[in-house]
């Protein structure tokens, strides 16, 4: 036993030395963190940038919510996020944070309906008042009125959510708070809530598990995840009374609007009359100056180099994965944010 115990003790340390090791040790490979609604272009984009540039990247998709840990922590280059920082996570982190746009998706309402065929439309209030317990049944007036010459099963609706901190949380959460008064007042928007119902699953993984296995369940995923595990999903209003099917071209419209200079922008709920309301920018997020923890100017500019191919050559790979590429004007956004970064206050790129 002693020598068993020995062994589980030596595991923990070589694994906490390798979370504690500084970046400075490791300029082999840049490690990043975070969403996980962005990992399978991550994963597509890095190895194409290792074969040919011969830098690997260590991502670990924990969801949003860890990899802006990790990056307060500084035991990650850069985190990945599809919400941009709050104020109380800027002020522990205590220094300017870049926000640079990947790519963008959507978010869609993925559905078990027994019996059930067509296509689901759902506005946004009756969207939030079944998150919110008020609607608890598939064949209700509310959802018969927005389903015209649809017949809903008399099917009691299971509520299915994130129980980790997820900026698909945040996104569908930020787009509830924003058509639904009750909503905003009750729950709010951010990465982690108290839902006021139903069942929480870890992951995308977990939420669509649920959905499959549970008769008359709702839940929300990320576009590029309910098309690679062929999940149906509803048509969602938006602003401008349209039932909009979310795809590439209508996460794009959504997208289609005047930037801030920092990037960091509320995509839900669009005024663009032909965009899918629920979508979002996927942000990498790094400290502007690069300058701390032991790094070294060649790891620092090792990493802007990475994320310039990234929202230059590397967004050939978004349409194949069901992620909207960046705009034209996103683009010039995101290389002004990567410019500003620096090393000992210069410029990198």
């Amino acid at each position: 036993m002693k020598v068993v115990k020995s062994l589980q003790l030596a595991i923990v340390a070589v694994a906490a030395s390798c979370l504690s090791l500084s970046a400075s040790a490791q300029d082999a490979t840049l490690l990043g963190a975070g969403s996980t609604f962005v990992y399978p272009l991550f994963s597509k984009i890095f190895a194409e940038y290792d074969a040919s540039q011969h830098v690997k990247v260590n991502y670990q998709a924990i969801g949003s919510g860890g990899g802006i840990l990790q990056l307060t922590n500084k035991t990650v280059d850069f985190g990945g996020s599809d919400a941009p920082l709050n104020d109380e996570q800027e002020k522990k982190i205590g220094v300017p944070v870049l926000h640079i746009p990947m790519a963008s998706g959507a978010v869609v309402i993925s559905y078990n309906i027994p019996g059930f065929t067509g296509v689901l439309k759902l506005n946004g209030k009756d969207l939030a008042d079944i998150y919110l317990g008020k609607i608890t049944n598939w064949n209700s007036p509310e959802l018969a009125a927005t389903n015209p010459g649809v017949k809903l099963p008399d099917q009691g609706i299971v509520v299915v959510h994130r129980s980790d901190g997820s900026g698909t949380s945040f996104i569908f959460t930020d787009y509830l708070t924003k058509v639904n008064t009750d909503w905003a007042k009750k729950v709010g928007k951010a990465s982690a809530v108290n839902w006021p119902a139903g069942l929480g699953g870890k992951g995308s993984a977990g939420v669509e598990g649920l959905v499959k296995q549970t008769p008359g369940a709702i839940g929300y995923v990320e576009l590029a995840y309910a098309v690679q595990n062929k999940m149906p999903y509803a048509q969602v209003q938006n602003k401008a009374g349209k039932f909009i099917t979310p795809t590439l071209e209508t996460t794009t419209l959504s997208s289609n609007v005047e930037l801030p200079a920092d990037s960091k922008v509320s995509l839900t709920n669009t005024d663009n009359a032909k965009g899918y309301p629920i979508t979002s920018f996927t942000w990498a997020l790094i400290y502007k100056e690069q300058n701390y923890g032991g790094r070294s100017a060649d790891r620092a500019k090792t990493l802007l180099k990475l994320l310039w191919y990234n929202i230059h050559q590397g967004q050939k790979d978004c349409e194949p994965l069901n992620y909207a590429p960046l705009s034209k004007s996103a683009v010039k956004v995101a290389e002004k944010i990567l410019k500003s970064a620096t090393f000992g206050g210069k410029a990198i790129l």
